[in-house]
Formats: structure tokens, C-alpha cells, sequence
């Protein structure tokens, strides 16, 4: 009887599994409709906190409350501009592989500048200007939207967005159907490339003719709430934040109406939250003019807000202004997800929210706390560094460009006077140690023969290209600018340029939150894979699996 009792039993349990496995086998998965990928130009980790008794329940609180939110992701290279800030994020790999090293860099073959995204065999789509000739051609390797596009056949749309034109290119991959960015100065237009098509579609056209852009652009810029309620910033009149030209003082309200024209006409618009909303109405045109999330395949959009950035180059971490941006920043977000809901629909999108670097406080507040902070004087280390070649190797010639925080040697000169490659970068890294605000420096020949497994040195050697980068790599102290001493900048390896927000949110992804660190370059492989297609081609992050469900 017993015996019975143990095969029946085990029957069923076998009977219940080959069941569930068969109910498994037979349900299909099914993918999201649209995926947006929301990158906030400049947004430290820290504005998710310092303003929350702020935001409302419709923005970033509902993102954080129903989504999935790591606390301790960061960046994990240098240096931590923009374009590599975006190209990182969606190739799910450093500059040491998919070769966006800068926003703009020295070309050691070329012997001169270039920019990230500019391309001249191409022209501008939609008016006259040079703005549009451009293309992700310098980006080596793929991104997940293009990865996207091969596993579907090249069917879904893929659509860059952002006021800058590198943060709408570079993000849409080399396959998308369409990038644009926000022409300013006279011409206050959404423009595109040749690389993409051939003329604008009619509602990005219709989008122009509306006179958002000067709508914006005719009230002053006041703060949204009581100024005295702001509290989690410092007094609003300091010597520590930069002006608009015409200003006398950096206290609201700033009068951008009469300031438009000394400040680049339409470009002033860049560095004021109403950028923001005017991206997000751009946001939501494209949305229902490219019919997104509408159809059996899986589309992507990519957008960035930029003006996040101007507003915190010019007043700093800790300003009113700054407050106030991600305070509006925050409605526009509640408005943009409404309308995800309305148009898409609540279960058929999946969002991912981060940033393209952090910022410092600005060193010259620092220094009045009597906390350590820097400015470096290029030009005194630039000629330190002659000083260096002239004594040890008789020659003010052996350096052709000292930019980024690198020095390229002048490899021709060192080899038609005999001398050694390594041995001109060593002595350079031995003396220029000494220099007054450097901290570290690096040959190129030690990071390619030695492997650092953490800290800002591996954050350096992820962020050297063997093919584009230079010889020496400088390091400053921390909470070190290179500018003016008035608003802030960002670039190094420090926590306070590397620790962003990363939040996923909708279909597919768990709610919850995470301690452990994670890299940015851990969220493309993370959305493939609740894609279910292949991550991008170079990709070195790892999936985010606790996120997913």
C-alpha cells in the first residue's frame, strides 16, 4: 500500500512539472512595444535625493516607486564627457572599444581637431546651415538599437532625439531612421543629416512651424515654486555662478526675453529648463508622428534632455537654478510618462532613465568651505612640459599637442633626432608629477602592458584607446576645473562625475532597488536581453538580472 501511495505520488509531481513545463514552453514571450531610453545631461545621483520632498508622485517618484533603481551605478571610465557618456550607455562598452574618446579630440593622424560626430560628406536636412553635417561614423561598434534593428530585419524604428546633436546620434546607432537636434542661433529648428534621409518628415516640418521654440523664449525664467521655499540650495545671488551676458547679477528672475539676442538668439533656450519642455514636446510629436509602439515590432527611441547640462555648467551643483531645473525637469517627466500611457499604453513600454556623467561642486565653493579643490593652469603645465623635453632631450619639438589630459608626442621629431619613444613619454611622467595639480600620470606604453583591476587607474585604462588616445595620461587632484572660477564642469574619474541615477521601469522589469555597483555600461546588455536579442558587438557589461523579471 505504501509503495503505491510513493508511485502515485511521484506520478504526479513528475505529471505537475512535464505540465508546467509544457504551459512554459507554450507561452510566447512578449516583447515590449517601444522602448525609451531617457539620458539626462549632467544629472548627479544625488539629485534623485537632495530634491525629493520636492518632486511630485507623477515623475521620478513614479519611476522610482513601480521601477527598479541602483543606487550605486557609475561610470567606470575617463573621461566622462558627453559623447562618451551616451556612446557608453547604448554600446554597453568603454573608449577603449567603441572609440568615442572625447567630445572632440586630437586626430594624431589627421594633425588637427575633431568632432565626435561631424561628418562632411554629409549635409544638413531641413535648412541651410553646417549644423546637420554629421553622422555616428567615428562610433567602431554597434549599439543595442542597432542590434535591435538586425534581429528584427531592419523592421521597428529607431529614433535619436536631443537638443545636442551628439546625444541624439550617437544613442540611435548607425541603423536609425532618424536623428535630430535643435539648430539654434537664428534659425530655432529640429534638423537632421543627409545620413539619415533626405528630407525632414512633415511632422518634425509642421513641429518647426509652430512657434513652440519662440513661445518659449518670451516669458522670463522664474522660479516654479516661492524662491524662499528652496531650501536645498545656497543663497541666490553668489560669486560662484556665471551670468548671462546683459545680467548684472545671477539672482532669478532672469529676463530671457530681453537677454535673447546678447545670448545667441534661439540658443539661449539650450541653457533654460523651458529646453527641457521643449525637447519633451518634440519627444511626444515624434511619437505619434512616427506611429511608435503601434505596430507587431519593437521600436526604440532614444532621447536625451541637454538643457540639464547648460543650466548646471553655468550655476553649479548647489544653485537655485539647478533646483529649479530638475523640479520642472520632474513635471515634464510626469507629463512625457501620461502620455506613454495614453498613446502606447501602460504594459506594452519599458523605460530606462540615467545619465551621461555627473558634475562637481564648484571649487571655488569648495575652497570657501576650506575643503580641497584646484584649478589647473594649462598653459603653466603646457610650458612645464617643454621644460621637461628642452632639459633631458635638447628640444622644445618633441610635443605636438597636449589636450584632454594627454600629451601626444611629436613621434616624427623623436625619431629623426634617434631618440626613444618610451623613453621621452617616461621622463615626462617622471617629471611632470611634480607639477602643482596633477596626481597621477600614466604612459600609453604602461597601460598596455599592465592590467589595473580597480580604481581610477582602471577607470583610466578603460578609457584609453590604443588607436586614437595619447602617449602620457594625466591625472588632476580631485575637485579640479581647468576654467573659469564660476559654475561647475566634469570629466574625471571621480565619484562625484561617475555616480549617476540608472532606473529601469515598465514592462519587463521588477520593482525594487540595488546597493551593488554596477557599471553604465551594464544597461545595454541589460535591455537586450529583455529584448531577447544579441548585445551590441563589443559590449563588456554584464546583465542586470535582479532587475528583470
Amino acid at each position: 500500500m505504501k509503495k503505491n501511495i510513493f508511485f502515485l505520488t511521484l506520478f504526479t509531481i513528475l505529471f505537475s512539472e512535464c505540465k508546467a513545463q509544457e504551459i512554459k514552453q507554450q507561452t510566447k514571450y512578449v516583447k515590449p512595444k517601444l522602448v525609451v531610453g531617457i539620458v539626462i545631461d549632467q544629472m548627479r545621483y544625488d539629485y534623485l535625493t537632495r530634491f525629493s520632498n520636492r518632486y511630485s508622485n507623477t515623475g521620478f517618484k513614479r519611476l522610482l516607486k513601480n521601477g527598479f533603481s541602483l543606487e550605486n551605478a557609475h561610470y567606470n571610465y575617463i573621461p566622462t564627457y558627453t559623447a562618451v557618456g551616451h556612446a557608453s550607455i547604448y554600446t554597453g562598452t568603454t573608449p577603449d572599444n567603441h572609440g568615442i574618446i572625447s567630445n572632440d579630440w586630437y586626430d594624431k593622424y589627421l594633425k588637427k581637431f575633431i568632432y565626435c560626430v561631424d561628418d562632411h560628406t554629409y549635409k544638413t536636412i531641413g535648412n541651410e546651415s553646417f549644423a546637420g553635417k554629421k553622422s555616428p561614423s567615428r562610433m567602431q561598434t554597434t549599439t543595442v538599437t542597432d542590434q535591435l534593428h538586425l534581429a528584427q530585419n531592419m523592421k521597428g524604428k529607431t529614433i535619436g532625439i536631443a537638443i545636442k546633436d551628439r546625444s541624439a546620434i550617437l544613442p540611435a546607432g548607425h541603423t536609425a531612421n532618424g536623428a535630430y537636434w535643435f539648430d539654434g542661433e537664428k534659425n530655432g529648428q529640429w534638423i537632421s543629416s543627409s545620413f539619415y534621409m533626405n528630407e525632414l518628415p512633415k511632422w518634425v516640418v509642421d513641429f518647426n512651424k509652430s512657434g513652440k521654440a519662440d513661445n518659449y523664449l518670451k516669458t522670463p525664467w522664474n522660479t516654479l515654486y516661492n524662491i524662499d521655499t528652496y531650501t536645498n540650495s545656497i543663497v541666490d545671488d553668489n560669486v560662484f555662478e556665471g551670468k548671462f551676458k546683459g545680467e548684472t547679477t545671477t539672482a532669478f528672475p532672469h529676463d530671457i526675453p530681453n537677454l535673447r539676442m546678447q545670448n545667441g538668439d534661439f540658443d539661449i533656450l539650450k541653457g533654460i529648463p523651458a529646453g527641457n519642455s521643449f525637447t519633451a514636446d518634440f519627444i511626444k510629436a515624434a511619437i505619434i508622428g512616427e506611429n511608435l509602439g503601434k505596430t507587431e515590432h519593437t521600436d526604440f527611441l532614444a532621447v536625451s534632455f541637454s538643457s540639464t547640462d547648460y543650466v548646471g555648467h553655468q550655476y553649479g551643483p548647489t544653485s537655485k537654478e539647478i533646483e529649479d531645473t530638475y523640479l520642472r525637469l520632474d513635471k515634464d517627466l510626469g507629463n512625457l510618462l501620461s502620455f506613454l500611457d495614453q498613446q502606447v499604453g501602460q504594459n506594452n513600454y519599458t523605460i530606462f532613465l540615467t545619465a551621461d556623467h555627473a558634475a562637481v561642486d564648484i571649487p571655488a565653493y569648495l575652497q570657501s568651505l576650506k575643503i580641497p579643490a584646484h584649478y589647473l593652469n594649462f598653459n603653466k603645465f603646457n610650458d612645464a612640459a617643454l621644460q621637461v623635453t628642452k632639459k633631458y632631450f635638447k628640444s622644445d619639438e618633441l610635443i605636438e599637442n597636449i589636450s584632454n589630459y594627454q600629451i601626444f608626442l611629436n613621434k616624427d621629431k623623436i625619431d629623426s633626432l634617434g631618440l626613444d619613444r618610451n623613453k621621452v613619454a617616461d621622463k615626462l611622467a617622471e617629471e611632470l608629477i611634480n607639477f602643482d595639480g596633477i596626481y597621477k600620470i600614466v604612459t600609453a606604453k604602461t597601460l598596455q602592458t599592465t592590467r589595473f583591476t580597480d580604481g581610477i587607474l582602471n577607470s583610466l585604462q578603460n578609457g584609453y584607446n590604443q588607436k586614437f588616445s595619447g602617449d602620457v595620461m594625466l591625472i588632476p587632484y580631485p575637485a579640479t576645473l581647468t576654467g573659469g572660477r564660476t559654475g561647475t564642469s566634469h570629466g574625471s574619474g571621480y565619484s562625484y562625475d561617475t555616480h549617476i541615477p540608472v532606473i529601469f521601469y515598465g514592462k519587463g522589469i521588477k520593482k525594487g532597488v540595488s546597493k551593488k555597483r554596477y557599471d553604465i555600461i551594464d544597461i545595454a546588455p541589460t535591455i537586450s536581453n529583455l529584448l531577447q536579442i544579441e548585445a551590441p558587438n563589443s559590449s563588456t557589461g554584464k546583465i542586470i538580472d535582479e532587475a528583470l523579471k
